[in-house]
């Protein structure tokens, strides 16, 4: 069985992805946690083009690895965060708590890919997924949410310059 183009343009993404991914998690630094997630969010946004949803891969890097990611680091600048603030203990707690999420997270995994196999795809419409429909729903239907995210985004900042303002 030969591997088609796809196939390995798919693992040449996803590779670098999921260490990507496990370097946002175990990097101490939090400068590199998020650079870590910026190289993620764009090998998410390769992944999306060979899905052919290139909307969304423009979206991905756009949208996160640009302006959320840039917020994140200033957010991260702003409150002066170094190793000196690191918890340096484990809990073991917390690690029986992490264990126990992940394999409760690969059994839903597991779950729903056998689920997915065995589903018939549906049909879609011939707009679907285009900027237009994309916008069309967003601004229509999911308005409230749409408007209740950016001043989710808007109180996240506040909150972080009054965190890192010194005090008097």
């Amino acid at each position: 069985m030969s591997a088609t183009a796809e196939e390995v343009t798919f693992f040449i993404l996803a590779v670098p992805l999921l260490c990507a991914a496990v370097g946002v998690v175990i990097s101490k630094n939090p400068v590199y946690a998020a650079m870590n997630l910026v190289a993620t969010f764009i090998f998410l946004a390769g992944i999306y083009v060979l899905l052919v949803a290139h909307l969304i891969a423009f979206m991905q890097v756009l949208v996160y690895a640009g302006a959320v990611m840039v917020l994140f680091l200033f957010v991260i600048m702003l409150i002066s965060l170094g190793d000196e603030h690191l918890v340096k203990e484990r809990y073991r707690g917390m690690q029986l708590l992490g264990a126990a999420g992940a394999i409760g997270l690969a059994a839903v995994l597991s779950w729903a890919i056998l689920d997915v196999a065995r589903a018939t795809p549906a049909s879609l419409p011939p707009d679907f997924g285009t900027v237009k429909a994309v916008g069309r729903v967003l601004f229509t239907q999911y308005l409230l949410p749409f408007e209740a995210t950016s001043l989710l985004l808007l109180a996240a900042i506040v909150g972080a310059v009054v965190v890192a303002k010194e005090r008097i």
